[in-house]
């Protein structure tokens, strides 16, 4: 193992250790962020240990009883104790730290933060660059969320069945938002952070692992993975973002393409049907198009129809919207978006959809100051600039 990547898939594995032995959650995740410091310290100079989780294990546990323990005698039985279970703990903690992350108690923004450093090893100054915000405000977040767990009572085990499917929900909606964070970030010079996107792969790919037959789970993962396929094709050389009907599609990545399609038709098979399926199927109608004009639009369509049942949500409507348009034609479509709330219509992504059913529409002038609005709206650069290119392409 010589890749940072690997390191970070222990991070679960060791911090369960030591919250299973130790209690103390966020006392064990903070002594396991030091040691993952001094790994990043030590190995490149000193050479890769041959057991790196043991490595890890031994020093996260060595500052922890440092931390909770004054008396010399008594650490030195607990270090020698943590060292030889370093070794023999086999036990895959990685659901359960999910579970924890993603408790009720915190806010979703928590829940990713939370997420991504103590089942992801990101440390705070990553997430906070992640996520634009100033790394002590970062820090501040995750001391909060870890001090909510521990208020209410949360305990490092597996909930009841009823009450862990709940939870797996959340899990797979904090993962949903990791990715999406990364595919489109929401404000910032860059239109894709790779890190978010590429973590929310690894914790989707390590759930279906932990939770084989959840067609959810299966779900999440096709929908990450057909999306993900596209992402060489999405920007153009100036960063910008290039929309899916002007991309080369010849840069899409064919193997996860038939990852993703394989994983959703499995899936479907299985039912029940859920929203993560259905949104993978979406995103697999599009991929197989050899080219824009190709798309099957109507099967897309019905695929919306049946997930505004499922999950009805205004980014729903306005994808159905498009879908309508293609089919029924723009007048339909602009129909959908008028039944939007009021609330809705103030968005940067309803105005940039109106604008384009109102350029198929043949209302160009209409189109152009709507692009330019949705520009004014949107605190992403790149999408900032495609806009403009958009009304720029109509006089």
């Amino acid at each position: 193992m010589t890749d940072w990547r690997d390191v970070r898939r222990l991070v679960p594995e060791v911090l369960g250790a030591l919250v299973r032995r130790y209690g103390h959650f966020d006392a064990c995740e903070d002594a396991v962020q030091e040691a993952l410091a001094a790994a990043a310290a030590q190995w490149p100079v000193q050479g890769w240990p041959a057991n790196p989780r043991a490595w890890l294990t031994t020093v996260a546990s060595r500052r922890l009883v440092d931390q909770l323990r004054s008396d010399a005698a008594r650490r030195r039985r607990e270090e020698a104790d943590a060292a030889r279970a370093s070794v023999h703990a086999d036990r895959d903690d990685t659901l359960a730290l999910l579970l924890l992350c993603c408790h009720p108690a915190l806010t979703p923004p928590s829940q990713v933060a939370l997420t991504l450093r103590a089942v992801g090893g990101l440390s705070t100054v990553e997430i906070a660059r992640a996520f634009l915000v100033p790394e002590a405000t970062m820090a501040q977040r995750i001391s909060r969320a870890k001090q909510r767990i521990k208020a209410a009572g949360a305990t490092f085990e597996l909930p009841p069945p009823a009450e862990q499917a709940q939870r797996l929900g959340v899990v797979l909606h904090v993962i949903y938002l990791i990715f999406n964070e990364g595919y489109t970030a929401t404000s910032g010079t860059q239109l894709v952070r790779a890190e978010l996107t590429g973590e929310a792969i690894r914790l989707a790919r390590e759930l279906h692992r932990l939770v084989p037959g959840d067609g959810e789970v299966a779900g999440l993962l096709a929908l990450l993975v057909l999306t993900d396929a596209r992402r060489p094709a999405r920007t153009a050389p100036d960063g910008s973002l290039v929309p899916l009907s002007e991309q080369d599609r010849t840069l899409w990545n064919a193997e996860a393409i038939a990852e993703g399609v394989a994983l959703v038709t499995d899936a479907l098979s299985r039912g029940p049907v859920g929203p993560y399926q259905l949104q993978a199927a979406i995103a697999a109608v599009h991929d197989e198009a050899p080219d824009a004009g190709a798309t099957d639009w109507r099967q897309i369509l019905a695929l919306y129809t049946v997930l505004e049942r499922v999950a009805p949500n205004p980014t729903v409507t306005l994808n159905r919207a498009v879908a309508v348009a293609e089919v029924q034609g723009p007048a339909a479509g602009l129909a959908v978006l008028d039944a939007l709330s009021a609330d809705e219509h103030r968005s940067h992504h309803f105005v940039s959809v109106r604008a384009h059913l109102l350029e198929m529409a043949g209302e160009p002038a209409a189109a152009r100051a709507g692009y330019r609005e949705a520009a004014r709206r949107t605190t992403s650069e790149p999408e900032r600039r495609h806009l403009l290119r958009r009304a720029a392409r109509l006089g």
